[in-house]
């Protein structure tokens, strides 16, 4: 069967994912098409192009479409949940309970009117809602290499009404132990405390994470925001995830916290800088988040963990924690931990096609890789060089691994356009910039020239598969950077670039099966410095997309100070 599976119904992060007979054939966000990052209030028109044009397939050959977001009856308690909760609102807590589907009504419209576009008769294909949380729970649990009983872990702000999931996934069905609903949301707790940091929600949370390590949790005691019995969660709406007129306003825009939390924090953080008591601020509630989420592992999963070999799935916004990724490996019954690479929103079109083909009999392959979007050949990356108004120089390599080993090995950073464009936020070795990650300085070079962000923030290691248990100390698998690892003491001095405050990297262990034109550079770079190492960041500027085309390459590569752009085996240089 041809699966088409949608996101976007949360109103944010749109995408698509294509599914033919059980093996997922393309996936991309719509973000990287039009270039405006998250794609806000749109819906995946031109990533469903690609996913269509890259299979060679018609809209009309679609067997069924998968939305990932479902209706809720009233009878559920999802929301009643709410509508208790967000008293203090009456008018939604009332809409939740005598309107609570309007969202999804909404999501089916968006959805007729682009099948329509497509030149599909919405009438003449199936479209079947899955439940947010079910999508996360089917992208992690599908996509894994898992068989057996296998755990389930989904932690996000929220998708209909849930905002943590925690069940398990045995013979490929998916079974629900304990769901926890809106306003009790650790992503949203999160994303409230990123707000208050200065950050904006659903992008920032990544830097409050970074910021943590420079400060001390200990300072500070954030269990008001919070209360947890053991088995239960409750988050306090005084303070955070709050609605209506609780919410704290500034100059025309309104926060997910309350003023509530300015008087007892203070001012909220503005500006680039680390500083004090932002950091301990932003130290407290990564300490509080990896509290909580460690014991509702302990208390729900724990016996099915212990008890099936110790393989635990995981997808969410907050699955992209990279840092309470490591404590949970480091439980002593997790053997093995699978995150979804797209584990954001935009990969419930990967678990919403996967979920629904696994329902029509389809046997789904494990994700082998997160190379899934469009690629482009040395005569497209030309014609993008000619068409563009900088008339950008450049020569055809012959031997294109070596000659970026070289240019790196030299002190230069390069933006490296390759192959297939990775689903996800994670840059993987095809739309990077790269570095040497012994050469001092570079990293702040690439913060302040090319990536023009905060200047603390770290970069992450992509590092060859031979060299990488001894660098990171663990055979654990590593192939998306959805974890972070102690490095040991010997490769510190040596790769020092990527090696954050606390001592831990953010790792990517390239194999040659998965992405041979990435190993093949970084093994040229070891046998010029000896390291088996290149420092790794995704190919945009601040605020911006990861480029998609080689014509956003060069509009990415002209607005910076890089030097060196390699598409394919295209050198341009400046």
């Amino acid at each position: 069967m041809i699966i088409l599976g949608l996101s976007g119904t949360v109103s944010h992060d749109a995408a698509a994912a294509l599914f033919i007979d059980g093996k997922l054939v393309a996936a991309a966000e719509e973000e990287r098409f039009i270039r405006d990052k998250h794609a806000k209030n749109k819906f995946p028109l031109e990533a469903t192009k690609f996913c269509l044009q890259y299979a060679g397939i018609r809209a009309q050959d679609i067997d069924e479409v998968a939305i990932s977001f479902a209706p809720i009856s009233l009878c559920r308690k999802d929301r009643w949940h709410f509508a208790k909760r967000y008293w203090y609102a009456p008018d939604r807590a009332l809409m939740a309970l005598f309107k609570g589907n309007r969202h999804y009504k909404r999501n089916l419209v968006k959805t007729y009117t682009m099948l329509t576009e497509l030149g599909l008769d919405p009438a003449k294909v199936k479209i079947t809602p899955v439940e947010h949380h079910l999508a996360h729970a089917s992208s992690a649990y599908h996509l894994s290499e898992f068989k057996g009983k296998t755990a389930i872990l989904g932690i996000d702000g929220k998708g209909e009404y849930a905002t943590t999931f925690l069940g398990y996934g045995e013979n490929g069905k998916i079974h629900k132990i304990k769901e926890f609903y809106d306003p009790d949301s650790l992503g949203g707790l999160y994303g409230a405390l990123t707000q208050y940091l200065g950050f904006e929600m659903l992008d920032g949370e990544f830097k409050v994470m970074g910021m943590a390590p420079y400060g001390k949790s200990d300072r500070f005691d954030f269990s008001r925001l919070l209360k947890y019995d053991g088995k239960t969660f409750r988050v306090n709406t005084k303070y955070v995830n709050t609605i209506g007129l609780r919410r704290y306003k500034k100059n025309g825009q309104s926060y997910y916290f309350s003023k509530k939390l300015i008087d007892w924090l203070g001012e909220k953080r503005e500006g680039d800088e680390i500083d004090d008591p932002y950091i301990d601020y932003a130290a407290s509630i990564q300490a509080l988040l990896e509290d909580v989420v460690l014991k509702l592992i302990e208390y729900y999963l724990k016996d099915i963990l212990v008890e099936n070999g110790g393989k635990l799935c995981y997808a969410g916004g907050v699955a992209l924690n990279v840092k309470l990724n490591q404590k949970i490996i480091d439980l002593p019954y997790v053997n093995e931990l699978f995150v979804q690479p797209a584990s954001g929103d935009a990969g419930t079109a990967l678990g919403a096609a996967s979920y629904v083909a696994h329902e029509r009999g389809d046997k789904i392959e494990p994700m082998q890789h997160a190379y899934l979007g469009p690629k482009f050949t040395n005569d497209e990356c030309i014609a993008a060089c000619l068409k563009h108004e900088k008339k950008p120089a450049y020569e055809i390599l012959s031997n294109t691994p070596e000659k970026a080993a070289e240019i790196l090995a030299a002190g230069n950073p390069i933006a490296w356009f390759q192959g297939r464009m990775e689903f996800g936020p994670r840059a993987l070795g095809n739309r990077s910039i790269i570095g040497d990650p012994s050469a001092k300085g570079i990293a702040d070079r690439i913060n302040a020239q090319i990536k023009y962000r905060e200047r603390w923030r770290p970069f992450c290691p992509s590092l060859l598969d031979t060299v990488a248990e001894d660098m990171l100390q663990t055979k654990h698998p590593a192939p998306y950077m959805t974890f972070t690892f102690k490095v040991a003491e010997a490769w510190k001095n040596r790769v020092p670039e990527v090696v954050h405050e606390d001592g831990t990297a953010r790792a990517q262990v390239v194999t040659e099966k998965t992405n041979p034109r990435y190993y093949a550079m970084i093994k040229a770079l070891e046998k010029i410095n000896g390291n088996g190492v290149v420092l790794n960041t995704s190919l945009n500027r601040r605020g911006e997309p990861m480029v998609c085309s080689p014509t956003d390459a060069l509009n990415m590569f002209y607005g910076s100070d890089l030097e060196y752009l390699i598409m394919e085996d295209v050198l341009v240089t400046k």
